[in-house]
């Protein structure tokens, strides 16, 4: 039998597909994805995420910590200052080709004249 793009023979097992949606159900967040597209361009502390996705120091830091805890970003210490980074680089192409994706849609002149 022909494999499936995923590698999976059939539909893949459960517990893959819960973990998959958690990771999805973590993007969800506007602010989390800003955050993810904006340390996949390169380390950052708190502060300058803060600046960068426009958000308040503190719930920036609490977004940081809930993609801590599932992994997809992590951090070290610099100093004073914990510098964040991103662990996973598949999460990343996901939201690369997702956002690419839909902004090909919104600026494409079909899209334009409202025909897409």
């Amino acid at each position: 039998m022909a494999r499936d793009s995923g590698g999976y023979e059939g539909d893949p097992p459960v517990g893959v597909l819960t973990d998959a949606a958690s990771v999805f159900g973590l993007l969800a967040s506007p602010a989390r994805l800003h955050i993810v597209w904006a340390l996949a361009g390169g380390e950052s502390d708190v502060t300058g995420l803060a600046e960068r996705v426009g958000g308040a120091l503190p719930a920036v830091s609490q977004h940081l910590t809930k993609l801590k805890l599932a992994g997809l970003v992590g951090a070290r210490r610099e100093g004073r200052r914990q510098v964040y980074y991103v662990c996973d680089p598949d999460v990343v192409a996901v939201v690369r080709l997702v956002i690419d994706r839909l902004d090909e849609r919104r600026t494409s002149p079909a899209a334009r004249r409202g025909l897409a």
